[in-house]
């Protein structure tokens, strides 16, 4: 799909597309020969994506930093992109029964419809967290110069590798986390993240492995493959940094 078709479709302008490809947030999957810009369905998902953290009022660098971290998981953002947008428009239903209350003129002092403090609130915490994780460290700087010019086929082949990593973890989850099998997918886990994205050292693992469990959004997403598997990744890892 041309640029300009990509614009008419969604409302975007082709200067913020522009925009969007020099700042690294949406390369475009393709440049055709005489330099005109082509986008796939990938890109279109992406952009929906982008779209959506827009309507919440996120900046641009809060959402390059989330959606260029190796670790984001878009389902799980289009979950907490639907409760804030439920609550926006609990917000916005309080605020229009306010204004039938005005019209018909009872006497009403409820301010709190106007009040967006919870939203942002929650907004900014996931913005912080992700930064938090990746933003300051050297490994998402090194991710930042390797995945700038990844265009969307380049990215689905690196998740599709990782998705065949975790899955592969997933039907093994039942042998010893120190056997010659657990110990050899934890070298080809590392091995890809340090290829694709930053250098993975074993202290960037184990902090990796930790969080696999830790953190409920991670576990859930690698559990999808069978239950067990974060745990059985980060006691294989921890197998492997310590040994």
């Amino acid at each position: 799909m041309k640029i300009s078709e990509v614009a008419k479709m969604t409302g975007v302008t082709v200067r913020t597309l522009h925009y969007y490809d020099e700042i690294g947030l949406l390369k475009p999957s393709q440049l055709s020969e005489n330099g005109y810009r082509d986008y796939d369905d990938g890109c279109l998902e992406k952009l929906k994506q982008i779209l959506f953290f827009r309507e919440l009022d996120f900046s641009l660098k809060d959402i390059a930093t989330i959606m260029q971290s190796p670790s984001y998981d878009p389902m799980d953002a289009l979950k907490r992109q639907k409760s804030w947008l439920g609550q926006e428009r609990d917000r916005l239903e309080r605020l229009i029964q306010l204004a039938e209350m005005t019209i018909r003129g009872e006497i009403g002092m409820d301010f709190q419809a106007f009040d967006k403090s919870e939203l942002l609130d929650q907004s900014k915490q996931y913005a912080s967290e992700a930064k938090e994780r990746w933003g300051n460290s050297e490994a998402y700087q090194q991710s930042q110069r390797k995945t700038v010019n990844y265009n969307e086929q380049k990215r689905t082949e690196l998740k599709g590798e990782m998705d065949e990593l975790i899955e592969r973890f997933a039907q093994n989850r039942h042998v010893a986390p120190q056997s010659e099998l657990a110990q050899g997918l934890v070298e080809s886990w590392k091995q890809h993240i340090s290829k694709s994205y930053y250098e993975c050292t074993n202290e960037i693992l184990l902090g990796l492995g930790e969080m696999y469990t830790a953190d409920e959004r991670f576990t859930k997403n690698m559990d999808k493959y069978g239950e067990g598997t974060a745990a059985f990744m980060n006691a294989a890892i921890k197998v492997y940094c310590t040994k």
